[in-house]
Formats: structure tokens, C-alpha cells, sequence
């Protein structure tokens, strides 16, 4: 669901940056909170996924593809906050690096596919968890519900954003019907894709996902015929570091296999919003994108001849580029976070 250049007037294009912005900023101080040594070192790994399987375009109607958005699945795993500077790092490597979505519309990307998707995605989430069985089905089942949304969402707010500043004289009506129409089915493939990670995370790690926290059913004890709590557990050791680096290096190792070998049997059909854009006449003012010339454009290696090896290098430099600057950005909030726990510290004891 990229959004080339040309496809939004540059009034509208302006003000959904001020919008992005604005929600980035606000997401960096969010963050802040949310980011502690459990998430931090999952934060820069979960933007390096998402970017591997977005190259996963899996067929989902005639001539037609779809990739994850990622939003639910970032809120999920890492805190709605964190999960809006996920997708947007995400989106930012692709529109400067691979000339996946335009530099002018970064902004209307960013409100669509980071903002929309996870705010919409972490609020049927949690509505959903606080009304199901706690444990880790219910965790999986809500994950798959909140993707699934999200992605029509998605398309509902490009929708309304081409209302106000589409280049092209296109009935609103036939956009909205077929951009939900085919979001919708997306969306199946979005919730698939998020609950079965999510799903995976929680089996072998749950401390480390965000959205199950707290969600373990309290241990009942039969007594005299009837079931009460049973007695507070102390709490547990601290996971040792190394157990953090397994995770993550398996994460990592799964991801550049998907962005530099599995990308290469992706679909070759457009996009949801590409194949839309073609049928309703919304393309026909598409502008060269600026990072055309890029070495990485199109997600190939410039002047590597072979499309396996040209496309299997570029999925990995893009996981290896997206995860070196994601984590970077999370390190550095958690590290600033530390820092103003500590002043915060010192002046209480100053005060006594």
C-alpha cells in the first residue's frame, strides 16, 4: 500500500507530514515508557521483520497481491508507541533506499500504514483481550482479529485522504469499494502472517510481547470444596542476557533468509493499491520516484545481472540497513529513558 509521488496534491502531502510528524514525535516520548530491557532489544529486530516480509507478496485475487503492513504486529510485540517508529524506520529505508513509495507522500505512508494500523490494530486488542479467557490462545486469537482490521482501516484512511487531495477526477464510490474489497482480503493474509509470530513469540518467550503482559490467568487452588488464588509467587529470576540474544538472533537469521531467499518466489502481481491505481485511473499522474536512480531501486543490486542474486542481496542489505538503524534509534530512547530515571532519582534525593 505504498503511495507513490503524484498520487496526493502537495497541500495534502504537507499537511499528513505535519500529521506524521507530529505522531513520531509524540511516539518518541511514548516510547520512552515502553521501552525497557525486554522490548528494547526486540524493538530494531521487529522493524528488520516487518521490511523482510513486506518483499512476501502472496496472491489474494486475480492478478492481484498483498504484503504485511505490520502495524499489529508491531503494537503487539513491542508497545503501540514503539510500533508506530517500527513501521515508519521500515518506510523510511524503503522510500530513501529502495524507491518503495515516494519521498513527497512519505507522510501520507506513515499515517496510513504506521499510524492507522497500529493504533486501530492495539485498540481491538486490547478491547478483545479484556473480554476473552486470559492465557495464550486468547493472545493469538486477538492478534489475528486486530491485523485483520487493520489493514481495511488502512485503505478506509487512504480512501478519505485521496478525498480531499486526489491528482486525478476518479469516482470516490468505486475507489472506497475496491480498496476495502481488496484490503479485506489482505488483511486475511496480514492476520495469518501476525498471529502465527505473535503466536511463536509467546511460546517460547511471552515475557518479551508487549501486548501479553499481564495476562496470565491467576493459579486456583481447591479449598474445602471451592477455588481461590493461590498465594503470590515471589518473583522470578531475571532472564539472563544470553537468552535475549538467542531470540533475537533467531529472529535476525529468519529474516534475511525471507528478504534473501524466500523474496525471490513472492508474488510478481501488484499490490492492492497498485492494482487499484491501474483499474480506476488514480496512476496516471505517478511522478519518477527521486531515489530512481538509487543502487537499490526496485529492490535489486544496480549492475547485478542475475534477478535471484540482485534481489536476494538487496533484501539483505535492507534487513542489515533496517535493523542497524532501528535499534540504534530504540537504544538510544532507552538509553535516554535511563538517564532521566537517574536525574529523577538524584533530585528526589537532593530534595530529602
Amino acid at each position: 500500500m505504498h503511495v507513490p509521488d503524484g498520487f496526493i496534491n502537495a497541500p495534502v502531502s504537507a499537511a499528513a507530514g505535519v500529521v506524521a510528524a507530529g505522531a513520531v514525535a509524540v511516539s518518541l516520548r511514548g516510547a520512552r515508557r515502553e521501552l525497557d530491557e525486554r522490548t528494547a532489544p526486540l524493538a530494531g529486530l521487529v522493524a528488520a521483520f516487518i521490511f523482510a516480509v513486506q518483499m512476501l507478496n502472496f496472491p489474494v485475487a486475480a492478478g492481484t497481491s498483498g504484503h504485511l503492513l505490520g502495524g499489529a504486529l508491531a503494537a503487539i510485540l513491542v508497545g503501540p508507541y514503539t510500533g508506530v517508529l517500527c513501521v515508519s524506520v521500515v518506510l523510511l529505508m524503503q522510500g530513501v533506499l529502495f524507491a518503495d513509495g515516494g519521498l513527497t507522500a512519505l507522510g501520507v505512508n506513515i499515517t496510513d500504514m504506521a499510524i492507522t494500523t497500529t493504533v486501530v490494530a492495539y485498540l481491538v486488542f486490547r478491547g478483545l483481550v479484556k473480554v476473552l479467557p486470559r492465557g495464550r490462545r486468547s493472545i493469538t486469537v486477538a492478534s489475528f482479529a486486530a491485523a485483520l482490521v487493520s489493514v481495511p482501516a488502512a485503505a478506509v484512511v487512504f480512501t478519505l485522504v485521496y478525498a480531499i487531495g486526489g491528482t486525478t477526477d476518479v469516482s470516490l464510490g468505486k475507489v472506497a469499494t475496491a480498496m476495502v474489497g481488496v484490503h479485506v482480503l489482505i488483511g486475511i493474509g496480514e492476520a495469518v502472517i501476525t498471529a502465527l509470530t505473535v503466536g511463536a513469540v509467546v511460546a517460547v518467550r511471552p515475557d518479551l510481547v508487549y501486548g501479553a503482559r499481564g495476562l496470565t490467568a491467576p493459579l486456583k487452588l481447591k479449598v474445602g470444596g471451592e477455588l481461590v488464588d493461590a498465594p503470590a509467587a515471589a518473583p522470578a529470576a531475571p532472564v539472563a542476557a544470553r537468552s535475549h540474544r538467542k531470540i533475537w538472533i533467531t529472529g535476525l537469521l529468519t529474516s534475511l533468509v525471507l528478504a534473501g531467499f524466500v523474496s525471490f518466489y513472492a508474488s510478481a502481481n501488484p499490490d492492492g493499491l497498485e492494482k487499484v491505481a491501474h483499474d480506476k485511473g488514480i496512476d496516471s499522474k505517478t511522478k519518477e520516484h527521486a531515489s530512481a536512480d538509487s543502487p537499490l531501486a526496485d529492490y535489486g543490486v544496480k549492475d547485478i545481472t542475475d534477478a535471484r542474486l540482485s534481489g536476494g542481496l538487496a533484501g539483505v542489505i535492507g534487513v542489515g540497513v533496517t535493523v542497524v538503524a532501528g535499534s540504534g534509534i530504540f537504544w538510544a530512547l532507552r538509553r535516554r529513558r535511563t538517564s532521566d530515571a537517574a536525574s529523577t532519582e538524584v533530585r528526589a534525593q537532593e530534595t530529602v
